[in-house]
């Protein structure tokens, strides 16, 4: 089951980064998809770790409040810059996140990174050191929102 979502996905990023639509490439694309997915599975590089498909269907739900967080943040980034008092408050907090595996450790401080204003500095001893531009970026991160939804699709 892993691999045909594995297959799938390969064929959905190759329409995506190719633009060509036309039968016989789409064809093309189906098949090279199924090749990579059939040598993924005999170098056995898809993992339930590397490929959690069982929690596909929950970050469904991350995704699409990521998207919007990402914009909500870049409009406020995109309001600091073009202000003429420049109404910055630069703050490095500490934040202790609550996943379990390493993979939704990743996600989470990747997810932080994402957001414009903040960055993960550092991710070490179960512990996130982040620079947020402004203190209400970083009441952002410490209001826990983003890390309970990346531990509620996270495999332990």
């Amino acid at each position: 089951m892993r691999y045909a979502v594995a297959a799938l996905a390969f064929f959905a990023f190759w329409v995506v980064m190719s633009g060509y639509f036309t039968p016989f490439l789409l064809w093309a694309g189906v098949g090279c998809s199924i090749a990579v997915a059939l040598f993924a599975r005999r170098l056995r590089v898809v993992d339930p770790e590397t490929h959690p498909s069982s929690s596909f269907p929950l970050m469904l739900r991350y995704w699409p409040w990521l998207a919007w967080e990402i914009v909500k943040s870049a409009w406020d980034v995109t309001r600091l810059i073009v202000s003429p008092r420049l109404p910055i408050s630069p703050t490095m907090i500490r934040v202790r996140p609550t996943q379990q595996s390493d993979v939704g450790r990743v996600i989470y401080a990747n997810s932080i990174t994402l957001t414009p204003g903040t960055i993960t500095v550092l991710a070490e001893d179960g512990e996130f050191l982040v620079h947020a531009i402004t203190q209400a970026g970083a009441e952002g991160v410490t209001s826990g929102d983003m890390d309970r939804r990346v531990t509620a699709f996270e495999r332990p």
